[in-house]
This record gives C-alpha cells, structure tokens and sequence, in this order.
C-alpha cells in the first residue's frame, strides 16, 4: 500500500511500519468503540483485519456527512485496516473467523454480551483455534451483573458514569437538560482503555518472565470506562457524602480558571491558578490590587468568590479580540487559549508542526480528507497513516490468499454462497 499521509512533522520522514508492527488483530466491531480501540493500534503498525458484514458494512459509515453517499468520518474512523466480508450467521464464515485467529494475537469484538458465542465463536472455540489469543469484549455494561443484556450505547455509559450530569451549568443558571460532550467520548474511551488492556495481556503472554503464552479476557464496560474517568467523585462521596455538582466552565478546585468573553464574540481560556500566575494576570489586566485583596487571596478564597473575580476578568477580556487577548496573556507566560472551532484546529500550526492535522489522499473524495494525526508520538518509531478507510471487503481477496492460502476461484465459491 502507498503512503497516504501528505502532512507530516517539519523534517520528519513517513516511516515503513509503527511500533506494533508485526502484531495482528481481528476486529469483529462496528460503529465506535471496538473500531476506535483498533485504529489506535493500526495507527501504530497493528495488522488490523476488519470483518464487516457484506453489502452495506459497518452502520458507521453511514454515519456524519456524507458526500456521494459516503461518510467523511470513515476516511479516518476506519484507516489503517484491512476490510474483508463475512456473513458471521452462515458456518463456513464462523469457520474462517477461527482459521484467522491461527494468525492473529487479539480479538476484538463489541456485540451485545453472549452474541460472539451464538455465532459459534465463544471462549472455548476461538482458544481451540489459538489458545494464546487475547480476546477484547467491549459491550454497555459488561459481560455480567444485572445490566449485563441491557442495550446500550456511548451516551448511556456517560450518563450511568457520572459525566453527563456535570456537563451543565450550575442548575441554579439554567433549566436545560444536561448537555452531550459533543462526542462519543464514552465509546472512545472504553476502546482506549481496550487498547491498554490488549497491549498489557500480550505483553504478559509473550514478555513478562519471559512470557506465558496464555491467552486472556478483557472485559470492558461503558459505563465501567466513564466511572473509572471520573476523578475524585466517588471517594469525594464516600468520604464526605457530597455530591460533584455541574459548575459549568469553571473547575472547582482552582481559580482563576475559565473561559472569558472577547471583543470580536469568541472565548479565551485563561488559567492563572497559582499564586505567581494570579499575580501576573492581575498586572497583565490593569489590576494589581486584587492581589491583596482578602477575597482573592489564596486558591480556596479564589474559588469561594469565582463569581466576582471572573467579572473582572471578563471587564478586561471584552476590550480585546481572542487573538489579541491570547498574544497578550502568551507574552505574559499564562496558561491561556482561544477555543476552537474545527477551522482552528485545522490551520493550527502546532498541530500541524507535530503531524496532528493531515492531508491524507482519500479515491472516495475530489479533495485531501483532514484526518488527526497518530497518538502517542513514538519518534524512534512512529505509526503513520498508511490509507484511509477501505471500500467494505476491500482487501477480502488479499487476506484470504496471504492468511489462508485460497485461490480466487475458492473466494468467488464462497461469494456465491453468501459466505463472503
């Protein structure tokens, strides 16, 4: 495959294969948590191989805005992998899933719990087939408990979680209903935490102590991953009996820390929550006596009186464009940023410094398609973007000859079958 990637870090050369270059992985997931957990691990080298339902493929690319009847988002959501087709209800497809497990070091899969082994493709077939392989279940509330055949997507674990109860304003500003993230941050963190637990159960098979070679089960929940994310709420709780309420901008252990109202509409994000930095920003805005004054004095009399405090700030923020403030409060050295927008996150030259944003050639599109660059930065041996998300069973054909050594006429056999 050709380098598709045209936007890459100042001086920096696209590298042939990523640090997890060599491990193989077979993706029985669709829409976003078991996708995103293996283009994280395709991003930096992983052989990630796809299984897609045949015709229309994974529900995500149907999903955001389209052009011709494709998903934009597809181009990034599902690159680096290789797309085959398989009908998972017909036997012989259950059949090839478990001769590619032979090859393969992980499985990641995200039905409903106990869906995998309807298929015929349960803990004990899959070990049958490859007794080392690591096997991911990603599902809503995990693969026991009493929620464990509730439905669920992304959403119901930020709400069960915890989250989206404090993405709001504080209850006594507003009567609307706590917002969204404006992502689905939920599914994309359980695929995170997937990704560490794939990499830390591969690691123990076939480094620790020189390795075991047992294959193990990761089982990660939605709502496991939001509660697991959410800081202090539960010990705050437990030790004290408060509830974390929303405070909307605001953090509400520190201040000054928010985002504050510019000349030209936007918002500037100014943290000087340390005495040196409050003292700075004081001068910076024309008032070096709140210094001294009792109410502002300290961090905890800082957040007891955010309410004033921001006032004065935002007095001073509103003489200025964003721009113009972030200059000033970057020349100052205060933590400090406009808020972006997509198109500020595009033009952003550090991220396009550091290959965060990229100019990937996608066939589907008459123009680059923008895709977020590869995290984490290994320097000594960096992923890259090798092609975007593939045409569904795109590489059907490729895998089955490479992996299972068929002939074209034994793939085409099993076209006619309805298998592939």
């Amino acid at each position: 495959m050709s380098q598709a990637t045209k936007d890459v870090p100042s001086g920096a050369e696209l590298p042939q294969d990523g640090v997890l270059s060599g491990l193989r992985v077979i993706e029985l997931g669709h829409f976003v948590a078991a996708p995103f957990c293996t283009r994280l691990l395709a991003d930096l080298g992983a052989d990630v191989i796809k299984v897609e339902p045949p015709g229309a493929g994974d529900p995500v690319r149907q999903w955001g805005q389209q052009v011709n009847g494709r998903s934009v988002w597809w181009s990034m959501h599902g690159r680096n992998k290789r797309s085959i087709t398989l009908n998972l209800k017909h036997p012989k497809a259950v059949e090839i899933v478990l001769r590619l497990t032979q090859s393969c070091d992980a499985l990641v899969e995200n039905f409903r719990p106990g869906q995998l082994a309807k298929f015929g493709l349960g803990r004990e077939a899959l070990r049958g087939a490859r007794p080392g392989l690591v096997i991911a279940h990603i599902s809503g509330f995990g693969q026991d408990g009493p929620y464990r055949d509730r439905a669920a997507f992304g959403v119901i674990g930020e709400a069960i979680g915890g989250l989206r109860y404090l993405c709001n304003h504080p209850p006594e500003l507003t009567e609307l209903p706590p917002v969204r993230v404006g992502i689905s941050v939920g599914d994309s963190l359980a695929g995170l935490y997937a990704a560490f637990g794939i990499m830390a159960a591969v690691w123990r098979r076939d480094r620790a102590r020189g390795g075991d070679a047992q294959g193990r089960t990761l089982d990660v929940a939605l709502t496991d991953s939001i509660l697991s994310f959410m800081e202090g709420l539960l010990p705050e709780y437990g030790v004290l009996e408060t509830v974390r309420q929303p405070v909307g901008s605001r953090i509400p252990t520190a201040a000054p820390s928010n985002a504050y109202p510019s000349a030209d509409g936007k918002w500037i994000l100014i943290a000087a929550n340390s005495e040196p930095l409050f003292a700075r920003l004081a001068g910076l805005i024309g008032r070096p006596d709140i210094v001294g004054d009792p109410r502002f004095q300290g961090n905890q009399a800082r957040v007891r009186n955010a309410e004033p405090l921001d006032r004065i700030i935002g007095e001073w923020s509103r003489r200025f464009t964003a721009a113009e403030a972030d200059r000033q409060l970057t020349e100052a050295d205060i933590p400090c940023t406009q808020i972006y927008s997509a198109a500020e996150c595009a033009a952003d030259p550090q991220f396009r410094a550091r290959g965060m944003v990229r100019e990937v050639d996608d066939p589907q599109f008459a123009r680059p398609v923008l895709h977020a660059g590869v995290v984490p930065h290994v320097p000594e041996s960096p992923g890259s973007v090798r092609w975007p998300g593939p045409a569904v069973g795109a590489h059907t054909e490729e895998v089955m000859a490479e992996l299972l050594g068929m002939q074209r006429t034994e793939v085409e056999a099993l076209r006619q079958e309805g298998v592939i």
